[in-house]
């Protein structure tokens, strides 16, 4: 029986290589046209095909039903590709294509470079791209959001399209589309900003938006369907539920750009979320219907791997999906913009290709903010080693990944509803938030062994590090709070909830906050939100009218970050040299001085050092103090305050303290 598990065993292990042997001995095409070249006279498409026998174009008049208007056989041509040159205008007409191989004929797909498609990505469109840019968008730049841009200098906010607008207090008109982001003036029925005044209020300086690019879940011929988008069918072009009208490709890419330059002119930045590491269909995609298997990583048996937890993932090693990322990015940033990429489940990608995207966007924009999930949703057969997992993110040039030992620290584990963090009374936690005050750096204070998940540090920098308590993903913070202490009252929890945001934003590396959380955002519980619609989904803009205090505190500590350099810190030394941890004897406080004397002589800055107190146990603390101090409220120094050898400090309190130059 051993034997003939053996013999199976390694008729599987040569299936896998064989497999992957045919895939090494395609040919890599090198030249920067595959898709459709479109000029008025003429329309070249080129698709990457190297096992087809046969290859079809097919016209169409309209983007979804009726047949082809005509059928056009391509050429073979150079490394793989096949080729097809139509000398007409072609404007506005769309098109599929389909291959023959091993004498059969697979489905018609859509260009997997696609620019434009009509309803529901169906079919891709012809279109000259020049004609959906809005008025002045040749002169749109990004805006600057610092004084040298540098990855730390960043605060982060993450929000979904629809959600930002659609609820009835928006006061925007186009809700729930790129339009509505777009606009100004907008108002809560309190006459409170909402949407991207409300953003530009709050001072973060970089929005990221959950996916826009055309993905499956949603019916773009209905109204009121919902998504995260999680789920890519055709990278390069815009969602078309989040358009004035998905039938027409130029909309949706005009609306899109019209957002973006409306952000841009009120001085914040965009961060697309990108899934390059799975598709939403395996074997119908494109990318399979094409190149079978190739795009993908295989099992052993030769099935599809799966460490998405999607029903595949991709082959990123590969030259040709490389290359297909790298130039799906580099369109994106040349086209749209686009300021920052975040990659979803990083992990499963390869360190050489992540390099390589960064190494490239760096020079195209090289204050481009790049950063992702260093982790996976199951095993990969790819190695860990080669891959940009968590624990290799010194590896990485120029991209950051999430600290889940801070957002777990802070907050308690998100696999586990009951599970508390130090914020929530978890005193245990206490050297994980440690550790992600410090950007998982090293640092000779931190005792790694009681770090949750991090048993040594894995950052080169505080740039390497996205620090947050809460993302898209699992209970927002408020519910987690919520779930964990069913027995704390509201202003219990909303004292939980303000520490932890002030542990987020007064600590290194790059600052993160899911969009609402400012004003105590509820998805009612929802653990996954993905597609449960407005009525959990939408941000309801009345919040920020109730919670009003806690947004403006917000907003004073964003303040006071973006002031003070010492809580930006760019390098080990630095963060090794300014932070000091002081020994409470109290177990679950928190007590650290960040002495701010270099930024003193090289920015002017009027604060010598910043004393940080967080008290994460239930009952109030009398802690002893070095030296004299004053009192920091709404993010400024009350000069009139005195404060020597000893404070008291309430049960879930953060109080931030400074030492001024007179």
């Amino acid at each position: 029986m051993k034997q003939l598990w053996m013999l199976m065993a390694w008729f599987a292990f040569s299936s896998a290589v064989d497999a992957q042997y045919k895939f090494d001995v395609y040919p890599t095409y090198k030249g920067n046209d595959l898709g459709l070249t479109y000029t008025p006279t003429s329309s070249v498409f080129r698709i990457w095909s190297p096992p087809a026998s046969a290859m079809e174009l097919k016209l169409y008049e309209i983007g979804m039903g009726g047949v082809a208007k005509e059928t056009i056989q391509m050429q073979k041509s150079e490394s793989g590709t096949w080729v097809a040159v139509v000398n007409r205008d072609l404007k506005s007409m769309f098109y599929t294509v389909r291959a023959k191989i091993n004498d059969r004929w697979g489905n018609e797909v859509t260009d997997p470079y696609a620019r434009a498609t009509g309803i529901n990505g169906q079919r891709a469109q012809v279109i000259d791209l020049k004609e959906t840019n809005p008025v002045g968008w040749e002169k749109d730049q990004s805006p600057n959001f610092s004084d040298q841009n540098l990855p730390t200098d960043a605060i982060i906010y993450e929000l979904h399209i629809r959600d930002a607008t659609i609820d009835e207090e928006s006061g925007a008109k186009h809700k729930g589309k790129f339009l509505g982001l777009a606009e100004t003036g907008t108002k809560n029925k309190a006459g409170l900003s909402t949407g991207l005044d409300h953003i530009k209020e709050l001072g973060v300086t970089h929005v990221h938006l959950l996916p826009f690019y055309d993905y499956n879940s949603v019916d773009e011929t209905k109204t009121g369907q919902y998504n995260w988008g999680y789920d890519p069918v055709n990278y390069n072009v815009p969602e078309g539920s989040y358009s004035t009208d998905a039938s027409d490709g130029r909309t949706r890419i005009r609306e899109l750009k019209q957002m973006i330059q409306a952000f841009h002119q009120n001085g914040l930045r965009v961060v697309m979320d990108v899934v390059y590491n799975h598709t939403a269909l395996t074997e119908t995609s494109n990318f399979n219907q094409l190149v079978p298997g190739y795009y993908y990583r295989q099992k052993p048996d030769g099935s599809f791997s799966d460490a998405t937890a999607c029903g595949n993932e991709t082959a990123s090693e590969r030259a040709m999906m490389r290359k297909f990322m790298l130039e799906s990015v580099v369109y994106w940033v040349k086209e749209y913009h686009i300021d920052g990429f975040r990659f979803d489940l990083m992990g499963v990608h390869d360190i050489q290709t992540m390099n390589l995207i960064s190494d490239t966007l760096h020079k195209i924009k090289p204050d481009i903010l790049l950063y992702g999930e260093g982790w996976t949703a199951g095993a990969s057969p790819y190695p860990e080693e080669k891959r940009a997992v968590k624990k290799n993110a010194h590896l990485l040039k120029g991209i950051a990944v999430f600290s889940d030992d801070i957002r777990d620290g802070i907050k308690g584990s998100v696999f586990d509803i009951k599970d508390r963090g130090f914020a929530t009374g978890k005193t245990a936690n206490t050297e994980s938030v440690k550790f992600g005050i410090v950007a998982s750096l090293p640092h000779l204070q931190i005792d790694m062994s009681k770090v949750n998940y991090s048993k040594e540090p894995y950052a080169s920098s505080p740039a390497n590090v996205i620090t947050y308590a809460e993302c898209h993903d699992n209970n927002i913070l408020w519910d987690k709070i919520a779930l964990s202490v069913p027995g704390a009252s509201e202003e219990e929890r909303k004292k939980m909830h303000e520490l932890a945001l002030t542990i987020v934003l007064t600590s290194q590396g790059i600052p993160f906050l899911h969009a609402g959380s400012e004003f105590l955002r509820s998805k009612f519980g929802e653990e996954n939100s993905y597609n449960k619609g407005d009525s959990v989904n939408a941000i309801r803009w009345g919040l920020k009218t109730k919670n009003k205090e806690l947004h403006e505190k917000i907003v004073s500590l964003i303040s006071m970050r973006k002031e003070h350099g010492a809580f930006r810190l760019t390098n080990n030394r630095l963060v090794n040299n300014s932070i000091r941890f002081l020994d409470t004897q109290i177990e679950g406080v928190i007590m650290y001085t960040l002495d701010m004397e270099y930024f003193r002589w090289t920015k002017k800055d009027t604060w010598l050092n910043c004393l940080m107190i967080f008290n994460g146990t239930n009952n109030p603390q009398t802690i002893t103090i070095p030296g004299e101090w004053k009192l920091v409220s709404m993010g400024k120094a009350q000069t009139n305050s005195r404060v020597v050898k000893q404070i008291g400090v309430k049960p879930k309190e953060a109080m931030i303290l400074a030492q001024v130059l007179d």
